[in-house]
């Protein structure tokens, strides 16, 4: 029997934060310990999901609320988003502008999918999540990496994002808390990228998904920036709540521009085919939202020892230089000799895990440019465990 075809844009498809792990499974067989710092799951380090939400869950079930709920989201939830966007980053929307996703990912998917046609561009910042641009690629569009600069701390060049919007580009992507990198944007910065996107009458999605989780400098949402120029912010429940492997998101629209309804009307469409998200969930994100918030500061305050440790530590190895992240809980290092001692930055990854047991990912899986010979690595551990795992890199750097 021949083999199944399978389309080229479903085979080229890459996810490097888990594509690594598949170089675990015979480690862990064999006993090897292994150092998870290549995903990004509060949940599965000492970071819990607050106790009231497991209630309203399990609540929610055993009040029989295992239905088909809107397509759109729960009326009530998408109430809640709103109010939270009020209260958190100054955006004045309404429900009807929010839509609930199964996680920010499925935003990301549909999204995309209601934007690109065949030869389609769509600016990220270099380096990026990958979704961003595996979806690009599947919907047969064409990726387009702008420079953020490692020796001002990530930030957007913003003579080379303009430089590269050219006629085929549909949108700008801002990633804010950056994902890889820590980078926050300041509020010149995101309108910069705005009033870019205005010139040239374009959308910006923003993904704004650890808007709650900074250090020194403050978030700033483009919903809040922004005046006349159509934004799409994505947005979810996974890192501040820990509901990581719950699955919920949502994206909402912020502008008047008769194309960006349409764009609306286009991602509706798929919310109804996937028919909706998880119902229960829903409901205990609801009551995530409109209870107590405390628990936020705490996790930031946490996360922000285990920042100031690994900048210092990862500085302090032979071969290695890193800037300090202002958000989220990624550090992107610099890694000297790929190219010499490793043939790329995968190859170190690889050779560092069945060395040491520490799983990181490889830069170029954010970015082939502006990712390579860099490497990320999740803080999300506690410093004892962080340490055990920096030292094993350091002695890893001095053998090899």
């Amino acid at each position: 029997m021949s083999a199944i075809k399978v389309t080229k844009r479903a085979s080229n498809i890459e996810y490097a934060i888990r594509d690594v792990t598949i170089h675990t499974k015979d480690l862990a067989a064999n006993g090897k310990k292994i150092y998870n710092l290549n995903i990004g799951d509060p949940a599965a380090f000492d970071f819990k999901t607050p106790p009231s939400l497991k209630e309203a869950l399990c609540k929610a079930i055993a009040e029989e609320a295992n239905y088909y709920s809107p397509s759109e989201g729960l009326p009530e939830l998408r109430a809640a988003v709103a109010n939270k966007e009020k209260k958190i980053n100054n955006v004045d929307i309404t429900a009807d502008d929010v839509l609930v996703t199964e996680g920010i990912s499925e935003g990301i998917q549909m999204l995309l999918g209601a934007i690109v046609e065949k030869g389609d561009e769509i600016l990220f910042p270099g380096p990026t999540y990958p979704p961003y641009i595996s979806y690009t690629h599947f919907f047969d569009g064409t990726p387009v990496a702008y420079e953020t600069i490692e020796k001002e701390g990530w930030q957007p060049n913003i003579d080379d994002l303009r430089n590269k919007v050219t006629p085929k580009t549909r949108a700008i992507v801002l990633i804010n808390p950056n994902n890889p990198t820590g980078a926050v944007y300041n509020h010149k910065t995101v309108k910069e990228i705005l009033d870019i996107a205005g010139e040239h009458n374009l959308p910006v999605i923003s993904d704004e998904i650890y808007d709650q989780l900074t250090y020194e400098k403050p978030f700033v949402s483009a919903a809040n920036v922004t005046t006349d120029v159509p934004v799409v912010i994505l947005n979810g429940f996974s890192k501040v709540y820990q509901m990581t492997g719950w699955r919920l998101g949502y994206m909402y629209f912020k502008g008047k521009d008769k194309h960006l309804q349409a764009l609306k009307d286009g991602v509706e469409k798929q919310c109804r085919i996937r028919i909706c998200a998880i119902t229960p969930v829903q409901i205990a994100a609801t009551a995530a939202l409109n209870g107590p918030q405390d628990f936020v500061k705490d996790i930031v305050e946490r996360l922000k020892q285990r920042r100031d440790f690994s900048h210092k530590r990862l500085n302090e190895i032979d071969g290695i230089s890193t800037t300090k992240p202002e958000g989220a809980f990624y550090i992107f290092p610099k890694i000297e000799g790929i190219g010499k001692r490793w043939k790329c930055d995968k190859d170190f990854v690889i050779s560092l895990l069945k060395a040491t047991g520490v799983l990181i990912v490889n830069g170029s899986g954010f970015d082939p440019v502006y990712g390579k010979d860099h490497a990320r690595i999740v803080f999300l551990p506690p410093i004892n465990e962080l340490e055990k795992a920096y030292d094993a890199i350091e002695g890893f750097m001095k053998k090899s």
